[in-house]
């Protein structure tokens, strides 16, 4: 996984382009132009106090190429706990993030999405993040296969139409 660049928006364009990939994600692809506009406003960090957004794209080292995204908004749980900002979450009062992940097409299928969905769990987990949250369409098999693979269990609850995942990492209080 690399942070997520303004720059990355043309190769990311292509990897994010095929209409069946929104099936369940929802929204059409976006232009190059469209897609740089907003990965600028990822990388210059959340407005709102306590939250910090985390974005990386996934690189496949054999192929030299990316393939797809993870991404987590942290909630800060205590006033004034130090979650930072770039590609990384400082220890302190991280209540709850929530995430998400995506692989263009060509890719699916082949454990990319879990390694790298496991691998932002456990860089949550590290930065003292309590919950991890992920909302999975009910007819998306694939997508709910990551998130079991990453650690996260279907709580029966419906958000915006999504079943919401949840993995506590930590105990409260600690």
């Amino acid at each position: 996984m690399l942070p997520l660049e303004a720059g990355h928006a043309e190769p990311m364009a292509a990897v994010l382009g095929d209409p069946a990939l929104h099936r369940y994600i929802g929204g059409a692809p976006e232009t190059p132009a469209g897609l740089r506009a907003r990965y600028e406003r990822l990388v210059a960090g959340a407005p709102e106090p306590g939250v910090t957004w985390l974005n990386w794209v996934i690189r496949l080292r054999a192929e030299g190429r990316l393939a797809g995204t993870v991404q987590a908004t942290v909630r800060d749980g205590e006033a004034g706990g130090g979650l930072g900002s770039g590609p990384g979450v400082e220890p302190g009062g991280a209540s709850y993030a929530e995430v998400a992940w995506v692989v263009g097409t060509p890719w699916q299928g082949r454990g990319i999405a879990k390694e790298a969905a496991r691998g932002l769990v456990r860089h949550l987990a590290a930065h003292h993040v309590r919950t991890v949250l992920a909302h999975v369409h009910p007819d998306h098999a694939a997508s709910a296969a990551v998130a079991t693979a990453a650690g996260l269990a279907p709580t029966g609850e419906l958000h915006d139409g999504e079943v919401r995942w949840r993995a506590d990492l930590m105990p409260p209080g600690r």
